[in-house]
């Protein structure tokens, strides 16, 4: 859609919050062509957007804040960034091997990984998360098992210290993760319920792998999971600058780039 100058102030910033809402992040160069305005009107909306608590302006785009993500339903989390998810679980899938067992926490990221868990059957999946359950439910070649405990609606997913125990009563090879926010070198999300299921499967597992789109960087959110140095390896798209690249690089962290 594109808008001109003189259109509504309010309209015009309704639909660069959709934007942005929609893919977890924007940069400003699409904005500015996309809706036909120039670089400071743009830089104006995304500075109003997050003054409302909408997103959180960064070098040359903006990313969807947790607080405004938090009531989004799993087909609206699935539509964020897909094809990023896509890729990256694309490149995920060369961790996998036959007669594995692997955890899968509740993230979409990690529900992309479903073909690629078919295609390396016989395998064994654990995970709290019933849409990737329901995908992965009679398949042949894969053994799996279902994490239960308090089943919240708006994720779809099991928590709590059911869930906990559970988890600690399996072992796996592999665990595979993604976050809502990355900061300081470390991972965050919007709950404590989903840093403790993340924490248990990491503890009872051989490797953990985390799974993160570039627009994650920076973007801020209030429970600390761990480290990004705590896990084995992390995956990110092509959309990752050289600058967060040459960070990661630095503390020493095993980075794979989807794509590159």
């Amino acid at each position: 859609m594109t808008i001109t100058e003189g259109q509504d102030l309010l309209e015009r910033r309704e639909i660069i919050r959709q934007l942005v809402l929609k893919d977890g992040y924007a940069r400003i160069e699409d904005l500015v062509s996309q809706l036909g305005v120039s670089l400071m009107t743009v830089h104006r909306d995304l500075d109003a957007l997050s003054h409302q608590g909408y997103l959180t302006k960064m070098r040359g785009g903006a990313t969807a804040n947790p607080s405004a993500l938090l009531e989004a339903r799993v087909p609206e989390r699935i539509s964020q960034g897909k094809k990023l998810k896509i890729a990256i679980a694309a490149h995920a899938a060369k961790l996998l091997t036959p007669g594995q067992t692997v955890f899968l926490d509740d993230s979409t990221t990690a529900m992309a990984m479903a073909p690629h868990l078919i295609a390396a059957s016989p395998i064994t999946v654990a995970t709290n998360f019933l849409p990737l359950i329901s995908k992965l439910a009679g398949v042949a070649g894969i053994e799996l098992f279902v994490i239960g405990g308090q089943y919240y609606p708006v994720p779809e997913a099991c928590f709590g210290s059911r869930t906990i125990d559970a988890i600690k009563h399996l072992r796996a090879d592999l665990a595979i993760m993604s976050t809502t926010g990355i900061s300081a070198l470390s991972c965050y999300h919007r709950s404590e319920m989903t840093v403790d299921t993340r924490k248990a499967f990491m503890q009872n597992s051989a490797a953990s792998v985390l799974l993160t789109d570039h627009a994650k960087f920076g973007r801020p959110a209030p429970h600390l999971l761990c480290r990004l140095s705590d896990f084995d390896l992390v995956i990110t798209d092509n959309g990752i600058d050289t600058e967060g690249r040459a960070e990661l690089d630095a503390a020493g962290i095993k980075l794979e780039v989807a794509g590159s």
